[in-house]
This record gives structure tokens, sequence and C-alpha cells, in this order.
């Protein structure tokens, strides 16, 4: 119980910051009109600081195994949840494609980002962190190829762009300097301006989350929906979940990488796949009906999923 507990207390200010995002918006202390600029700060400035700071002179990235498979298992598991989603499209009671493929895009696309690395910093630490940034290339690489294929883009945006983004060029930058061995020779100064910024970006990032699921909700309404949103916590709380416990039990990988796929196998839906969703050809209202469902389940799944697949996998 005390352990249970324990994942408790790391779960709770993940969403405390998220909900207090959604009554700065609600007060209209942040504007919609900031988050454009605060996002590209965020994705373009934080985030790449806090990953160099957690990834350089970090002992499991020095690893080739995490390195390799991480990217591999984020890949793998994006389409795991796709096809499923793509499979039991049918059964959600709706007919128009559009909705059928954001259903598909919403439960394969997992919050891989702002929810697990609080969690994994608070509950496992620096090593597993380093771990969930490396295997996050593997998701980003299936989001802009295999989620944007479900979605039918047609904005003609060249692919390398979307997967060449400033977080991944931190991380390829701090593997070299990793891999290089001179992680010991960054300057003092350099270290701790990138932690100083890099200790902003989750807290940012998830104050930005709550205030943009905020700006949907009026398109919700859970009445024409409720199919729809019970299959989904059906899929991508249940039946996924099983899933990924199954390959933290089975795959011979790292302890870091284990714990990162226990962390992912309790995820909701990105809440990023509304915004996706309404830019690249989807249904916005379906993808934000599977991102409340699923994130409203998860405040009662996400403790539950971690306990038992730490006890499962021997964590």
């Amino acid at each position: 119980m005390n352990e249970f507990w324990v994942v408790i207390s790391a779960v709770l200010p993940v969403f405390a910051i998220a909900g207090l995002g959604g009554l700065l918006r609600k007060l209209d202390w942040l504007t919609e009109e900031a988050d454009k600029s605060l996002l590209r700060v965020t994705i373009n400035l934080l985030v790449p600081c806090f990953i160099f700071e957690r990834l350089v002179g970090n002992t499991a990235v020095q690893q080739l195994g995490n390195v390799t498979l991480a990217p591999l298992v984020g890949f793998g598991t994006v389409a795991l949840g796709i096809g499923i989603g793509w499979l039991a499209r049918k059964f959600t009671g709706v007919t128009d494609d559009r909705a059928l493929r954001t259903f598909a895009f919403s439960v394969g696309i997992y919050n891989y980002g702002y929810v697990p690395l609080p969690l994994a910093q608070s509950l496992f630490g620096h090593e597993t962190v380093g771990v969930l940034i490396v295997h996050n290339v593997g998701v980003e690489i299936a989001f802009w190829t295999l989620g944007m294929l479900i979605l039918g883009d047609k904005t003609g945006e060249p692919l390398w762009k979307k997967i060449f983004n400033p977080p991944v060029a931190a991380i390829l930058v701090s593997l070299a300097v990793n891999f290089a061995g001179v992680e010991s020779s960054v300057p003092k100064f350099v270290t701790t301006t990138t932690r100083m910024l890099g200790e902003c970006a989750i807290p940012l990032g998830l104050v930005l989350t709550g205030a943009i699921m905020a700006d949907f909700l009026h398109e919700f309404h859970s009445a024409s929906g409720w199919r729809m949103m019970a299959l989904a916590c059906a899929l991508r709380m249940l039946l996924v979940p099983a899933l990924f416990l199954a390959l933290a039990y089975f795959l011979p990988c790292s302890v870091e990488l284990k714990r990162v796929i226990v962390l992912q196998s309790a995820m909701p839906a990105a809440v990023f796949n509304i915004i996706m969703a309404r830019h690249y050809g989807g249904d916005a209202p379906t993808a934000l009906r599977v991102v409340i469902a699923t994130s409203a389940v998860s405040l009662v799944t996400i403790p539950l999923c971690i306990r038992l697949g730490m006890k499962l996998v021997g964590l």
C-alpha cells in the first residue's frame, strides 16, 4: 500500500499542474494569443535544454542496446496502438471516414512526453528519463509517418522537417557527446544554463496542455459519443496496457527500458492529438472525445497500471 501511494504522489502533481493551466485559461490569465509563442519557446528552447541536461553523461544512454532498442520499442508501440484502433474502429458506431481515421490515430498516439517524463524522474530517476527521451524518437517517427498516413495528411509539408525538430536534434547532439566521450569537457556554465532552462520545460508544457484542453471543451458532447469513448477507454487503458506489460515482461532489455514500457503502458491519448487532428485533416471532436475519456479514466488507472507493471516485471 505504501508503494501504491508513492505512485499516487507522483501522479497527482502532473494532473494538478495541467488543471491549473485550464484554470488560468478560464481566468483569462493565459490567453490563446500567448499559446503560439509559449509553445515555440517550450519546444524549441526549453525541451532541448531539458534533453541535453538529462542525456549528457547519462550512463543508461551510453549503452548501445538502449540507444538502438528504445526507439524501436517507441515506434512499435505506437504502430500497435494505431493498428488496434484501426481494427476496432467499426465498433464505434460512427460511419464518417474522417472520424474513424481520427479514432485509430488517437488510440495509438499516447502521451509520451509531459506526463511520463516527470513520473519517470520522480519514480525512477535520471537514467530512466534518459532512456525515455531516446525511446520518444521512435514515437516521433511513428507519429509523423504512420499517424499522418492514418489521418490522411494533405498539407504537403516535407517529412524531414516534421521529424528533424529541435528536440530530436538535441537528442542526436547529446548522444554524439556521450559516445565521443567528451561529456566531461562541456563547460560548467553550459550545463548550469541548460539545467535551469530545462527545469521550466515540463511545468510550462503541462500548464499549456491544460489550457489547450480547456479551449476545446465546448466541442465535447458526451451524449453523442459515449460508445466511442467507452471503446477508446477499453482499448487505450485496458487492452493496450496489457500488451505493453507483456512486452516489458518478455523483452530482453535493460531495467531502464522496462520501466519506460511500464510507464507508457499507463498513458492516455495525447492531448496534442486534438490539435493535430484539426491541422492535418482529422476530426477534432473525435480526438477530443478520445483524449477527454482516456484522460479522465487515467486518473484512476495510471497508479494502478504502474504499480501492477512494476510488480509484474520485478521493478
